[in-house]
């Protein structure tokens, strides 16, 4: 007898990929534009192709970014502890560091969820729990980096209470320049991803 099929109905592991690639667009649109980045969007594996290089997996590519930032963080940070403090160039790398950390910790947290999506069904994403373990690991480890600098500078900031106070309303702009840079790249393509191992 033929079978019937709803052209409708999507299959619970379809859900949960869809909400999986999601996730990760959303954490990519978010991440900062730097000069000379070799990474790129993903593209979806080959219809049949069961594979995927670090390269193309979504995971790595969002990974590999997000630890770009972090790179790029510490290297401001050390900038930071050597300037002067009550000067513009402290005040200008105080409002970088803050805004940049918040921005770091929300796509930390957005890949987590993206990991958790892959948890439910680890084998239909070719996982195991050894690698959601090393990938839970990493992000655990990322956002212990950003929080250590972060309440390093927000100290270094009270600090000042005793020289000329930063201005709270240039350090409270962090909030607005997130914003900004996660809308504009908001208007990207959605190419279809899965989170398989590496």
């Amino acid at each position: 007898l033929p079978r019937s099929s709803s052209p409708s109905a999507v299959p619970p592991n379809r859900a949960s990929e869809r909400a999986e690639e999601e996730v990760f667009r959303s954490a990519h649109r978010s991440l900062p534009s730097f000069p000379g980045s070799s990474c790129s969007r993903s593209r979806s594996a080959p219809e049949g192709d069961e594979s995927m290089t670090p390269a193309q997996d979504p995971f790595y590519i969002v990974k590999d970014e997000i630890q770009d930032s972090i790179d790029k963080v510490q290297d401001t940070f050390n900038q930071w502890k050597q300037a002067p403090e009550n000067t513009g160039e402290y005040v200008h790398l105080t409002r970088e560091l803050l805004t940049t950390c918040e921005s770091v910790q929300w796509q930390v947290d957005e890949l987590e969820k993206a990991i958790s999506v892959a948890e439910r069904d680890p084998a239909y994403y070719g996982l195991n729990e050894v690698e959601i373990g090393k990938r839970r690991n990493w992000t655990s480890t990322a956002r212990n980096q950003v929080v250590s600098i972060r309440r390093n500078v927000e100290a270094g900031k009270h600090k000042t209470a005793f020289g000329r106070s930063v201005n709270p309303s240039e350090l409270g702009r962090s909030k607005q320049h997130i914003a900004q840079d996660n809308d504009d790249f908001i208007a990207s393509e959605s190419d279809q991803q899965m989170l398989l191992m590496k």
